[in-house]
């Protein structure tokens, strides 16, 4: 028997057949974000290096760079090619975040804030990025201003002629070369806080990838400027019209563009991309998810769902009720809706998600509306009385990851879920309680869960490793884990194979009283 998949995005199988090759942990495609802050922290330390050797006066920046090109490698002469191959990387990871983003429709609703925190972001790495070639002052750093300043001469609201300043050698001064320095260090700095405000709304973010990968990526870096160093083309001259030039086309590209079109045209086009970028988060919408509701007499304070959710939905504020004799809580956990993902991930934090709870129906701290966690112990209940085989087994999926159904039977219960991170491990004991002889839990595989942290934070919490946690004395032989991966349609079906032979040499499951869980 085979277990359905969800029909993956062109990006998904992308990221799918790059993992075959890197290994999902290690796979580039799934820490575009990650590796734009390792190359911004590799820019940063070349580039104070570099601004400490710098001359930045108009007549000996040329020299003092250049200079650069002849030194052994310990005193910096790698430095400079380091810096360059590590703007480039920078500029193609996050033109390729922003793509995978886009491609995954992950830019509206409550992932409305990071995208347009991330749009200017791009604005910030291209001007800096531009000007940096400018304080080389070689023959394509004069190429790349005059250009540029030809470019800006296009809009109407400058008052003079930008182009002006590079009619003649006497218009090239320090105080020029100062307004270049300013820009392309003070822009970085924009950038580096626009990354900080980038990340606010996003729990435990992803600022450094994988060891392994931040090593290979190094390694890249130091082989290019190893194999390729980069080099002063020759000095520049006002008096000369750059002819070929070693051009960069990752940082430059817009000259070319405007010399085979029109400024005007391209800063239409620019401005069309800037609007639309901005612009779709505001595109209509399908109605959102119904968001995590707080129920002030159940919630005990204890921010575990605070501490879980992973895009910061949840806080906590004094409890209305702090102060009433015999309810010493003084905290209750607080939903923002516009930052709510819907995920259910906060449940399966909830203590008080237990089904061993007594009482009629089932009320916890916090809870999704749309599929109560109430809901879930009656399906549970009701699903395991109507299996009539010796040995009976739950198989708990998600709503993202890989389609379940097929695998319902006369001995097997199917149970959905949003995310399995909705899943509070209580119930893994509660179903073995129940009759059933084994729990096969799945959902998205390790790294490519649909709302970041719910494949973790399950897995964590059933192997003991995070609160709340399965219970020691629940036989782990009677449960399996299994995030399956697309190549591997048989997974799901031969891991329930592998329970029901495990079931068959333990001794059966004997409904236990509930009473001592109440």
């Amino acid at each position: 028997m085979t277990t359905a998949s969800r029909a993956p995005r062109p990006w998904q199988r992308l990221e799918r057949a790059f993992d075959a090759v890197f290994g999902a942990a290690t796979n580039p495609l799934r820490h575009l974000g990650a590796l734009g802050f390792l190359f911004f922290w590799w820019l940063a330390a070349s580039g104070i290096y570099l601004f400490a050797v710098l001359d930045t006066s108009a007549s000996a920046a040329y020299e003092s760079i250049d200079r650069l090109s002849h030194l052994p490698w310990y005193a910096g002469g790698w430095l400079r090619s380091v810096h360059r191959y590590a703007a480039d990387a920078f500029v193609i990871v996050m033109l390729l975040h922003l793509l995978r983003e886009w491609l995954l429709g992950r830019y509206k609703g409550f992932r409305r804030f990071s995208w347009l925190t991330g749009v200017p972001l791009l604005l910030f790495a291209f001007a800096s990025g531009i000007v940096g070639f400018w304080l080389n002052w070689d023959r394509l750093g004069q190429y790349s201003a005059v250009a540029t300043a030809e470019w800006l001469d296009a809009m109407p609201f400058f008052a003079s002629v930008l182009a002006r300043n590079f009619l003649s050698v006497a218009s090239v001064n320090d105080r020029l070369f100062s307004l270049f320095i300013f820009i392309h260090v003070g822009v970085p700095l924009l950038l580096l806080f626009g990354l900080w405000f980038h990340i606010q709304r996003i729990s435990r973010a992803a600022v450094f990838p994988p060891r392994w990968l931040a090593l290979m990526s190094t390694l890249g870096l130091l082989g290019l400027a190893v194999l390729a160093p980069v080099t002063s083309q020759a000095p520049a001259d006002l008096a000369l019209v750059p002819g070929v030039l070693r051009f960069d086309w990752f940082l430059l590209f817009v000259h070319p563009l405007v010399d085979a079109s029109s400024a005007t045209l391209v800063w239409a086009a620019l401005a069309a991309g800037v609007i639309t970028l901005f612009g779709l988060p505001f595109l209509p919408q399908p109605a959102p998810a119904s968001v995590a509701e707080v129920d002030p007499i159940n919630c005990n304070g204890c921010k575990r769902c605070f501490a879980d959710c992973p895009y910061a939905a949840v806080t906590m504020v004094p409890h209305p009720d702090w102060q009433t004799p015999g309810r010493p809580i003084r905290q209750l956990a607080q939903v923002d809706a516009d930052l709510c993902a819907g995920c259910g991930i906060c449940v399966g934090a909830c203590p008080s998600s237990t089904p061993f709870r007594s009482g009629a129906r089932l009320l916890t701290g916090i809870d999704m509306p749309q599929q109560p966690i109430d809901a879930l112990r009656r399906q549970l209940d009701a699903g395991l009385v109507r299996l009539k085989a010796e040995h009976k087994f739950v198989v708990i999926g998600c709503d993202q990851g890989p389609t379940v159904a097929a695998l319902a039977g006369g001995d097997v219960l199917v149970l959905g879920l949003i995310c399995t991170g909705q899943l509070p491990p209580s119930f893994i004991e509660y179903a073995l309680r129940q009759g059933a002889a084994g729990v096969l839990v799945t959902g998205c595989r390790d790294g490519d869960c649909a709302f970041r942290l719910g494949q973790r934070w399950t897995e964590e919490r059933l192997l003991g490793l995070r609160e709340p946690h399965l219970r020691a004395n629940v036989p782990r032989e009677r449960l399996q884990l299994v995030w399956p991966v697309a190549s591997d349609p048989f997974a799901l079906a031969r891991a329930l194979d592998q329970l029901r032979d495990a079931a068959r040499s333990l001794a059966p499951t004997v409904p236990e009283t509930l009473a001592d869980h109440g």
